[in-house]
Order: structure tokens, then sequence, then C-alpha cells
């Protein structure tokens, strides 16, 4: 499939609400979340949370490729990203594993207790390569959630509580500010971010979506925030200040998350949920548009010494 045909547009600036990502994968996820991309590798991936599983498509310049499966698991898999060892760091259902380019585990990080009614959700790495991530209940109602990050050094930390529903994650265009969103809370909120020594700043509501339920982010080189409205069939884009700039319309109701891929980081990437769609939808699929505006790369996670085992 031609990128260029894909709600592509060849204008280099404004914004058009109308110019709609289209399927480039057929592959119907009940709960598509994640996107990231390996341009090491060359490849767009993502997961499907419910049904456990990492896809992942070849992209150039101008086409996107079949898909496959990368690897699947057993309940939950609500992120994965490569690693800078060639292996990959999976947020599972209670914990996270690092599995080497050969596909060993090669440790992990208990986070959830077994009898504890919530999972893993949402995660990214840090511009340094640390990984962070959040938790949800699993009925998503509004609960006491945490975000944790892993160290270089193998430790967790606890970065913050009392989160409705941890959901995005995401960095300024210059690394300083971290974006977090709460999904329960309707808000995304800002802090300061020392990547070099990890000291975070207290977290301040930046958007506040009112009765949407904010998802799944990106952020693109001009620094604005790219926040899909599960709900809605929309992603909203907003300056670094908050200020809504305009929707771009997903023909998707359940969109879940954005990312943008490919060798020029033009071709913006959007996860669905697929389960109870109406037979033929593309609600599910991955989607993806060409536009003027290009992104910032996936972090690839810096792995931990091997003797973190926990």
């Amino acid at each position: 499939m031609k990128a260029d045909g894909l709600g592509g547009s060849s204008k280099r600036g404004g914004w058009d609400a109308g110019n709609t990502p289209r399927p480039v994968s057929d592959v119907v996820c009940a709960l598509g979340e994640g996107p990231t991309w390996d341009a090491d590798a060359g490849m767009v991936r993502w997961v499907d949370i419910e049904a456990g599983a990492w896809f992942e498509a070849p992209v150039t310049a101008d086409h996107v490729g079949a898909t496959r499966m990368v690897l699947s698991v057993d309940g939950t898999l609500s992120a994965a990203v490569h690693a800078e060892d060639g292996g990959c760091l999976l947020a599972r259902t209670r914990h996270l594993e690092h599995r080497d380019a050969s596909g060993d585990t090669v440790a992990t990080w208990e986070l959830i207790p077994p009898d504890a009614p919530r999972r893993l959700n949402d995660g990214a790495c840090d511009p340094a390569g640390r990984f962070v991530v959040g938790s949800m209940l699993l009925d998503s109602s509004s609960g006491d959630e945490q975000l944790w990050r892993l160290e270089h050094d193998g430790t967790v930390t606890v970065l913050d509580e009392g989160i409705g529903l941890s959901n995005g994650l995401a960095w300024s265009s210059d690394g300083g500010v971290m974006y977090h969103v709460d999904t329960r809370r309707h808000v995304v909120t800002a802090r300061d971010y020392d990547s070099v020594s990890g000291r975070v700043g207290v977290p301040s509501v930046l958007i506040n979506v009112g009765d949407g339920l904010p998802d799944g982010l990106a952020v693109d080189r001009d620094g604005d925030l790219w926040l899909a409205v599960w709900g809605e069939a929309q992603i909203r884009r907003f300056g670094p200040d908050g200020a809504l700039r305009g929707p771009l319309h997903t023909g998707v109701e359940r969109t879940s998350n954005c990312a943008f891929a490919g060798p020029n980081l033009d071709l913006l990437v959007v996860t669905s949920a697929g389960s109870g769609a109406t037979p033929g939808a593309v609600d599910g699929r991955l989607l993806a548009r060409r536009g003027p505006e290009t992104g910032l790369p996936t972090r690839a996670w810096s792995p931990c010494p091997s003797n973190s085992q926990q």
C-alpha cells in the first residue's frame, strides 16, 4: 500500500481535519495500542492488549508492507518496546519482562500483586531509555493507580500515585517535560523532567478534555501534542501551552493511540479497538496518514544489568 494514498497531503502547512487515516493492515485488534517506530529495523510495531500479541510491518518512504506477528504471550500485553541489545521489554499483565534477541527471558520485575484487580497499561521510554509504565483497574473504572519507572540499575521507582487510570506517556521535543494522561480524570498533566538525573517535578494539568476520554499521545517536532480521544473518533492536536489547534477525524470510534513512523517520521499511525465493531469496519486495524508534520522517534529501551532480576 502506498503511503501517499493513505490520507496523504502534499501541503506543507496548515491543518486538515478531513485528512482521514486509512487502513494499512488487515489484522483486526480487539484493543490495538502502543504504536512505536524502530528506525534501525524499519518497522512500525503495535500491540493487541487483549490478545497478548505484538505485531510489526515494514515501512519505507512510500510503502507499508505486510503485517506479521512478532510474539504472543498469555494474558494481556499493554506495551512492548525494542531494546538496544536487539531484544525487547514487554509490559505484561502484572510484570515487566526483558527478552534478549533470541527471545529468551533475561529478567522480570513484578509491579502488581497477583490478587490485585488491576493490570499494567500504557508505557514508553524516556529520553534516556528508562521505561515508564502505569496501571489501571481491570474494569476500567477510576482507581488509585501508580506510575513506575524502571531505572538503569534495575530498581523500580514510583513516580506517582493516586492516578485514576494511567494512560499515554510522552516527552517534549527537548526532553525537559513529561506528559501523562489520566483517562478517568480527563486530563493530560505536564511536569519538569531531567532525563540525566532522573528528577521529576510536580505534575500540573496542561489539558482538560472535558467529557472526552483521553488515551494515548505523541509529540511532533514542533512540540505539539497529538492526543487520541477514546469514543470520539478523533485525535486532537494541542500546542505545548495546552491550546487546542484542532481535531483529526480518524473514522474509528475508539481511537486509542498514535505515533509518528517511517524514515521521514511523517507517517502518523493510529491504533483503535475492534471488538464489537460493525462487520467490515476498519476499527481495530492499524491506520496511517501521511502529513506535512513530522514527529519524534521512538526511544529504544536501555537494558538493565541481568543481575537486576526480581
